[in-house]
Order: structure tokens, then C-alpha cells, then sequence
């Protein structure tokens, strides 16, 4: 099993959180060529290593964050009508995007198929008012936009990873490999995150023991110890959006610590409200075999900055040694 070349293997003494693992840095293969277009063209990068969240943050860790600031998030404001021209004034209420499994077959070109915006649904209430009251204090948190986020590193003393700095660590250490632990899917038929089993949206099989959203460290860790790197949720990173085209990467070297585009540059020219995106990274347990096969390091997707989702969270981390 092939290794990333030039790691820098030397952690510093004491991780700056008891809840972080040392990522080292190195130069590595990001992207791949075999799935998305925006994914590729695969090339050589470097990266300086980080002190990363073991998980994703939990819903009870943002509750402390909450309860020290009297922070609200943005699924918890009422949205300016000037940001959304042409909505419906009705829908113009605090509330998210919440994952309805619909009963049958549907198109896959239409996500309204399973997505509602539900009224009153944010991380303390995922399905909304009226949805069940499972305990969710140990999952990753969720309808996080990405100011909500990175108001959480802020308190925190950390920061969101960039998109490189986050697929480095999603590869645990494997070159060029189709997923954080090797090659196959479920090796051994054994379950290794979080994601859809079944044909999405309609039919999911619970192989893996999960509906939604799992407890934080459910499946095996990664090479360099991170949990739920992929799956679970999709997490925010500091890059903006820009898809790939290759012309940046200069033939004679690795670039070191690259970033996305600028911020007019991750707008999607069709979208009426002109929201920036930055990227998210990992997949979620809504990735299916039939439908977003992004369950892997090098999957990557335009998120808008003012959305929440019900899949949706982020890890943090902080740079370098400390000691």
C-alpha cells in the first residue's frame, strides 16, 4: 500500500486541544481524474502539517459556544428579502434545508424531491419543531453556514481548514487511493462511514446502522486518527469555490499551502441571488452508489455560504507546532 511522499513525521509534543491529532504535512496527489469534472486535473501539492479536530464538532461543544457568546446563527435569523429576490416572502422565516426520504422512485435532477426548507429547524432542532427529540449532543453539528462556523474557530483559538489542508488529512497518509482507508468501499463487507446504502433518495437499507446522522467515532478512524472524515456530514473549508483547471499548478514544483479562487469567482453565474460557495469536503451519509459518489477524499462541492442543511458541519484546526 503506497504511502504520500515528504511527510513531515516530527509532531510537536502536546496538541494545542486534548481532541486534536497531529496531520503532518508533505507533498501529495490531490484530486482525481476518475469522477466529478471539477475534481481533476489530479496534481502535486504541499502542504504545512496541522493540529486537527479528531471529529467533526459536536452539537454539545457548539452549545458551549452558544451558551459562553449568546451567538445566533444564521438559520436562526430572520433573512433579509433584499438577499433573495423573487422568493417567496413566506418562506422568508428563520429555518433550513431538512432531507425528506420520499416513499418512491424519483428524478434525481430535481434535489426538491427530498429537500423542504422546514421552518424552525437549526442545530438545536434538526427536523424542525415537530420532529423527533433524539439526543443528538454526540453528533456532528448541523445547519451550520459558514459564518456560523468560522464564529465557532474564532471562540475556539482555531480556524477552518483549507481545501488541501483537509483532503491531506482525509487521506490518513495513502497516496492516491480511491477512499480514506484504501481502495475498496466496505472492505470485508464492513461498513468504514457513514453514507447511504440502498438507492437514493427512496430506499436506504440501514447497513450501516444509521439513518442520518451517527455519534461521532462510529466507524474506524483514519491513518492519522481522524474520525468521520468522511461521511456523517459534509464539512466546511476556508476556500472559495473554483472549479479546476490546471493552469495554476506551475510544471516545475508543488505549490505549498494553495488556496481556492477569490470570492466573485465561486459565484455560480445561474444563481439570481449571487451567493458566494466555498468548498466542502468528505461527503455525507446522504452519499449513495447511485447519487453524489463523493464519499472520498478528493470529492469536493460548491456549497453557497448562506446555506444549512441537515448534512452539513466542520472540524477545525490550528497551524503547525505550538511547541
Amino acid at each position: 500500500m503506497s504511502h504520500e511522499s515528504s511527510p513531515q513525521t516530527d509532531a510537536p509534543t502536546d496538541p494545542p486541544r486534548e481532541e486534536m491529532v497531529w496531520v503532518p504535512g508533505g507533498t501529495f496527489t490531490m484530486g482525481s481524474d476518475d469522477h466529478y469534472p471539477e475534481e481533476g486535473p489530479t496534481r502535486r501539492v504541499e502542504v504545512d502539517g496541522v493540529w486537527m479536530d479528531r471529529t467533526p464538532v459536536t452539537t454539545a461543544e457548539f452549545r458551549e459556544f452558544v451558551e459562553d457568546t449568546g451567538y445566533v446563527t444564521l438559520a436562526e435569523r430572520d433573512p433579509d428579502p433584499a438577499d433573495y429576490p423573487g422568493a417567496d416572502t413566506e418562506m422568508l422565516v428563520p429555518g433550513s434545508a431538512v432531507f425528506v426520504q420520499p416513499d418512491r422512485p424519483v428524478s434525481l435532477r430535481e434535489p426538491s424531491n427530498w429537500w423542504a426548507y422546514v421552518p424552525g429547524a437549526n442545530w438545536r432542532q434538526p427536523l424542525g419543531p415537530d420532529g423527533d427529540e433524539t439526543d443528538r449532543s454526540n453528533h456532528p453539528v448541523v445547519h451550520v453556514a459558514h459564518e456560523d462556523a468560522a464564529a465557532y474557530a474564532e471562540w475556539a483559538d482555531k480556524r477552518l481548514p483549507t481545501e488541501a489542508e483537509h483532503e491531506r488529512a482525509s487521506r490518513g497518509g495513502l497516496e492516491a487511493r480511491e477512499f480514506a482507508w484504501g481502495d475498496e468501499f466496505m472492505p470485508d463487507g464492513n461498513p468504514m462511514a457513514n453514507t447511504w446504502q440502498g438507492t437514493f433518495p427512496y430506499e436506504n437499507t440501514e447497513a450501516d446502522g444509521y439513518v442520518r446522522t451517527s455519534p461521532v467515532g462510529a466507524f474506524p478512524a483514519n491513518g492519522y486518527g481522524l474520525e468521520d472524515i468522511i461521511g456523517n456530514v459534509w464539512e466546511w473549508t476556508d476556500d472559495w469555490f473554483r472549479a479546476r483547471t490546471g493552469g495554476e499548478t506551475p510544471a516545475c514544483c508543488a505549490p505549498k499551502n494553495p488556496r481556492g479562487g477569490t470570492r466573485a469567482q465561486s459565484v455560480d453565474p445561474r444563481d439570481p441571488s449571487r451567493i458566494p460557495r466555498k468548498v466542502l469536503k468528505g461527503g455525507s451519509h446522504l452519499c449513495a452508489p447511485n447519487y453524489c459518489v463523493r464519499y472520498r477524499p478528493a470529492a469536493r462541492y460548491p456549497e453557497p455560504i448562506d446555506t444549512t442543511t441537515t448534512h452539513v458541519g466542520f472540524r477545525c484546526v490550528v497551524s503547525g507546532a505550538t511547541d
